[in-house]
């Protein structure tokens, strides 16, 4: 059977900025959740900004391996947590990063599998893509996902979408 991806809410960032971009009372019904995010930071530097994340504010049980790749090299590295970098305000104007991330059986009591992927580009000589395999090793159903830059906050016009997916 295919998949149905179904919109459950979006947060657009207005003028000002967001520190956080927050989904809470996830139903659960589904059988996995995806997360699309394109954003930028306020940071003012010319430096990506990484983006972090919780499941139900917490923030430990979590294991991942990173890989990070810039057109010249690839590398990988370890940091709980991560679901990429996106753009900072020093970079091009209206360039958004895109991340998406995969949360699989987050509903249920056993420990959960999620996959990051971001793209990073400056429409300049930089581009950076990461890939983040990783486990959540709690067996509580996932009932709240939380989203904020390292540095700075969410910029005007950063927008997060959550989607339920069944199988039917």
């Amino acid at each position: 059977m295919a998949n149905t991806f179904i919109p459950l809410a979006t947060v657009t960032v207005g003028a000002g900025g967001l520190s956080t971009i927050t989904f809470t009372a996830i139903p659960q019904t589904f059988t996995d959740l995806q997360i699309k995010l394109s954003s930028r930071t306020t940071l003012s530097t010319s430096v990506a900004s990484s983006v972090f994340f919780t499941f139900n504010s917490s923030t430990v049980n979590f294991g991942n391996i990173t890989f990070f790749g810039n057109g010249t090299s690839v590398s990988s590295f370890s940091e709980s947590r991560n679901a990429g970098s996106q753009n900072s305000g020093g970079s091009t104007t209206g360039i958004f990063a895109n991340i998406n991330m995969l949360i699989c059986g987050y509903a249920t009591a056993n420990n959960k599998a999620y996959y990051v992927n971001a793209s990073v580009e400056n429409n300049a000589t930089e581009a950076y893509i990461y890939g983040n395999n990783s486990t959540w090793s709690d067996g509580t159903a996932i009932s709240s996902i939380t989203l904020t830059p390292n540095a700075g906050n969410f910029a005007e016009f950063s927008t997060a979408t959550l989607y339920g997916i069944s199988k039917s």
